[in-house]
């Protein structure tokens, strides 16, 4: 485990972005596998009463295309973007806003920047990629991010703050988007899992939400 620890540092070291490019890929293509793995234990489950004895035990069959199309995305997107941002808002920071490294205004600052803008850029591009990967028109690729980038968003906005606040007070910049990426194998994990949830009726909770507020506008408009 420490040869392998090392051998990161100097792969990291000698070329920053390319490892964490390939890592992110790896990752999120192994979160995908988890995200298969979960939904067909908890369907089995959910439908286990109505099957025959024959379905019963029917195998697990990983969808590789799937996963190497997620891969794709951590290869893209989360490995080179990641990269870049940490380092940049990191630098940001120090140089621009000459705050105090580790402060709490410093960490408060990155938290609120990097959930504010990132984190839901990082759910758009995810949602849209994976639509028109799988062939979807622009009209039903609109339709899935409607569905599922305020569930996600609002989910996840409880939990990556707190995994942030850890990050950008104790790990160095250079470590950060690999602290990140084992985080991303849950989230990658979540994501996968929820865009395969399609239409859950638990999303309609969330998809009723702007319907609301349109419904409140029109009442304030009279």
């Amino acid at each position: 485990m420490i040869k392998l620890w090392r051998w990161y540092q100097k792969c990291l070291e000698t070329h920053p972005v390319k490892t964490q490019v390939i890592s992110s890929a790896f990752i999120w293509g192994f979160g995908d596998i988890a995200a298969q793995t979960i939904t067909h234990h908890s369907t089995h489950r959910s439908k286990q009463q109505s099957l025959s004895s024959s379905d019963e035990h029917k195998e697990l069959k990983i969808n590789w295309r799937r996963v190497a199309t997620t891969s794709l995305f951590g290869l893209g997107f989360v490995g080179p973007v990641g990269h870049f941002w940490y380092e940049g808002l990191d630098r940001f920071m120090r140089l621009r806003l000459q705050y105090q490294p580790k402060s709490l205004r410093f960490v408060a600052t990155k938290v609120a920047v990097d959930g504010l803008l990132f984190g839901p850029l990082d759910l758009l591009v995810f949602f849209t990629y994976m639509g028109f990967s799988t062939g979807k028109s622009v009209d039903q690729v609109k339709e899935d991010v409607k569905r599922d980038f305020l569930p996600a968003l609002i989910l996840e906005g409880g939990i990556w703050p707190i995994v942030q606040v850890v990050n950008f007070r104790y790990v160095p910049v250079r470590y950060q988007l690999l602290y990140v990426n084992f985080f991303c194998l849950l989230d990658s994990s979540f994501l996968s899992w929820l865009e395969q949830q399609q239409d859950a009726p638990w999303k309609q909770f969330f998809k009723s939400i702007p319907e609301v507020k349109e419904i409140k506008g029109e009442v304030n408009d009279r």
